[in-house]
């Protein structure tokens, strides 16, 4: 059965942060994997699993940066990873198979947002190709290890930021059309909300679930790390002074009422059987017309080219073509 996109009421808020959500679970004996979990939303979701008692490893590109970052949360495993990297992600996996260990909690959360036009070896653009092709070869290659699990959950770290763009399906690399790094990001971040429709439909027999979410806006973060100070004043998410503005029911959150989504979609026994949704606010979102008037950070929901199956699965064709990784036969 497919899982409805829309409220289940599951009595969190806006303001609920990673603590209210994960009140009461214990995670001993679980698994789990936060790519991006030496930055930002990452820390505080590393931090909340390791809380919990879960094992958690950190994929990391700069060890020393992600040694100082989780300098006062003690216990996250560090393991070389570059998302951009076909054969970094492909050694990454072999690592984490070779331990034998199930995976219980995949967390795609790292991200690049807004940049200048790069390209990955391969040609792709960096938003893409960082946001959503690495983590669906990182996602294909640990597969067995998330079927391992026997209940495994898959949850990528989408934006509001999807209604900036749909994936352009015929050149998603800007190589024929003028690069935009804004519809680059949202194209990616639309990417993440189809990638988890898609696995969700392959992964359910095996009990894997995926989820897709907003965590809310948080740009005080690394992420904002190409926007100027102006930019970021303009967003208006930003105090003159530069100091984050907080206001969670307009979608300014503190990391850890961002991070409680993410939290939520990866531990939440309110899901349980479900799967392919995306989510903000501790709840599944609802679907807004892709017309709708207002089309601001500060609407909520999840636009129709974002929760679209048919768009899902041309998706996921193109990323199995761009990244030469397809899904488990069995």
């Amino acid at each position: 059965m497919t899982t409805a996109q829309a409220p289940i009421g599951s009595g969190f808020k806006a303001a609920s942060t990673t603590n209210d959500v994960i009140n009461g679970q214990d995670l001993t004996g679980k698994v789990a994997i936060v790519t991006g979990g030496y930055s930002g939303l990452g820390v505080e979701t590393v931090r909340v699993f390791l809380k919990a008692g879960a094992q958690v490893i950190v994929p990391t590109r700069d060890r020393a940066r992600a040694e100082k970052a989780l300098a006062e949360v003690p216990g996250a495993e560090l393991m070389d990873l570059d998302l951009m990297n076909p054969a970094s992600i492909d050694a990454f996996a072999d690592a984490f198979l070779a331990s034998g260990r199930p995976l219980h909690v995949l967390v795609n959360n790292a991200a690049v947002m807004a940049s200048p036009l790069l390209r990955d070896d391969r040609g792709n653009e960096a938003q893409f190709s960082t946001n959503h092709l690495g983590h669906f070869q990182l996602t294909m290659r640990l597969w067995p290890a998330l079927c391992k699990a026997k209940g495994a959950r898959v949850v990528a770290v989408s934006s509001r930021g999807h209604r900036y763009a749909p994936v352009d399906l015929e050149d998603p690399n800007f190589n024929n059309r003028d690069y935009d790094p804004w519809k680059s990001y949202g194209q990616s971040k639309t990417a993440n909300a189809l990638f988890a429709l898609a696995l969700d439909q392959r992964g359910k027999a095996h009990d894997v679930r995926a989820f897709s979410l907003h965590p809310g806006g948080i740009l005080a973060t690394n992420l904002s790390r190409h926007m100027s100070a102006e930019a970021l004043q303009a967003t208006g998410f930003v105090a003159k002074d530069g100091s984050p503005i907080i206001d969670p029911e307009t979608g300014k959150k503190t990391l850890e009422q961002g991070a409680a989504t993410t939290v939520w979609c990866a531990t939440s026994p309110q899901l349980n059987g479900m799967g392919g949704v995306y989510c903000e606010d501790c709840d599944i979102s609802p679907v807004v017309s892709a017309d709708a008037e207002t089309v601001g950070v500060f609407f909520p929901g999840v636009w129709p080219w974002a929760c679209d199956p048919h768009q899902a699965e041309k998706l996921w064709q193109l990323s199995e073509k761009m990244t030469g990784v397809s899904f488990p036969a069995s």
